[in-house]
């Protein structure tokens, strides 16, 4: 019997992305427990060393040309796919993404086979694999990290200047740490009369926004209501060493069109177009906001960019200073996020006068945080969670027979087969609707 091959990828997309789908432990525990042979695409930058998935058993490679399996994490570049091989990536393409469409046709053109991590869940539609949490944590890191800078340039000294961008700690434990020191300090000495009372919001409940409430924990603080806030400032009952956070939920973002109905969840993702955006009411009464929520353009924004013409005008600043936009829609949920920014140059200040944004925390406007692949910058911790779920799929993935006449027939556990988009070249039966975004 031919020994299994499987590949792990090299990441080219972008020159931060540090992270890789499997770990060397569990490269290791791969060999030994099913004799799978694994080869590695050498990479200088990748947070575990060559060396590692050497000694793990691994073969390093230059390239993958002997593997008919590969993964990877981030999209592919089109000269890179070989005929008839078997992909497993996140593709960004379920929404019709007209940037990876292109990558898409290729891999059709040659019958490659597709398996999506996005798509691998279980029964109920729940994600199974994923970096949500990891983006998470990095992404309330970064909007500390963001919320010091951006308050030092309206002349505030606060605790929060301590906080570097994540990706300067060397594991979460020491990122943890320093936040933790920082909740601290303001239990101790408060936080600027002009900013009270602080508040935070966090939008969405799933894996992202669990991440952002364990960073969030280390801070002092007291979780408020919704409709709590809106009365928060009036009230007059805050405290300066206390930070009141807000969640989110769907129904706290919408309101059915017609006024006599209640929300209904279920509705709401089957005809959205029976809802309208409300948001907004809570927006001048939020000091930070972290965005959370999956978002699809059926659905109302958070933040328009009128709103923000009509609000982000005159001398005044409004008390909303920074927005950490962990989901990342450009132009999408909140329409002030112009694009996806790099590790490298990760916030800008959006200039709502002008629809345009300046690189950095100076300028009149809206601070924003938008980091595209903040997982990879806790690389190694964000790996490792990430490798420990899919270890246990690698083995089915790779003996599966691709070459069955129909993905029907495909022996394929059943999360993975609802991530099999393209068999072949051909999508398939529940990704059929993609076609439209191809022509």
């Amino acid at each position: 019997m031919t020994q299994l091959r499987i590949g792990i990828r090299h990441e080219d997309k972008y020159a931060a992305e540090r992270r890789a789908p499997l770990v060397p432990r569990h490269v290791a525990e791969l060999i030994r427990k099913h004799g799978l042979e694994v080869y590695l695409q050498s990479s200088p930058k990748r947070i575990f060393s060559d060396k590692e998935y050497e000694q793990a058993g691994a073969k390093v490679v230059s390239n993958l040309e002997d593997t008919p399996v590969i993964f990877g994490i981030k999209e592919i570049p089109v000269e890179v796919f070989e005929y008839g091989k078997t992909y497993i990536f996140f593709s960004h393409v379920i929404k019709g993404q007209p940037y990876n469409m292109g990558m898409l046709r290729r891999m059709m053109e040659l019958k490659c086979n597709l398996i999506d991590y996005e798509r691998i869940v279980d029964d109920f539609g729940k994600r199974l694999i994923f970096f949500g949490r990891y983006a998470g944590l990095a992404g309330a890191i970064n909007t500390l990290w963001t919320l010091g800078l951006r308050l030092k340039y309206f002349g505030f000294d606060t605790p929060f200047l301590k906080i570097k961008q994540a990706y300067h700690y060397k594991d979460l434990n020491e990122a943890c740490k320093e936040v933790s020191n920082v909740g601290r300090e303001i239990s101790r000495k408060g936080l600027p009369t002009e900013l009270l009372p602080f508040t935070i919001g966090v939008t969405g409940y799933g894996n992202v926004s669990s991440g952002v409430q364990e960073i969030l924990s280390l801070l002092p603080g007291i979780e408020i209501l919704p409709e709590d806030l809106l009365k928060l400032k009036d009230s007059g009952e805050f405290q300066n060493n206390l930070i009141y956070k807000v969640t989110f939920k769907e129904e706290h973002i919408s309101t059915p069109n017609d006024p006599y109905k209640a929300f209904d969840l279920d509705e709401y993702y089957s005809l959205p177009e029976n809802y309208h955006g409300v948001f907004e009411q809570y927006l001048p009464h939020l000091s930070v906001l972290i965005n959370g929520i999956y978002w699809d353009s059926r659905y109302p924004r958070l933040i328009t960019r009128q709103y923000l013409k009509e609000n982000f005008s005159g001398a005044k600043q409004p008390k909303l200073i920074v927005v950490g936009d962990i989901t990342c829609d450009p132009e999408g949920s909140i329409e002030a996020t112009l694009k996806g920014t790099t590790i490298e140059d990760p916030i800008f200040v959006y200039h709502p006068q002008t629809h345009s944004m300046t690189s950095g925390y100076e300028g009149e406007g809206l601070q924003i945080m938008a980091v595209d692949i903040l997982p990879s910058e806790l690389p190694r911790d964000s790996s490792l969670g990430f490798s420990n779920v899919l270890k246990n799929y690698v083995y089915d993935i790779a003996k599966a027979n691709y070459s069955a006449a129909s993905a029907g027939e495909i022996q394929l556990p059943a999360p993975i087969k609802r991530a099999l988009i393209l068999h072949k070249g051909e999508l398939t039966p529940d990704y059929k609707y993609i076609q439209k975004y191809l022509e």
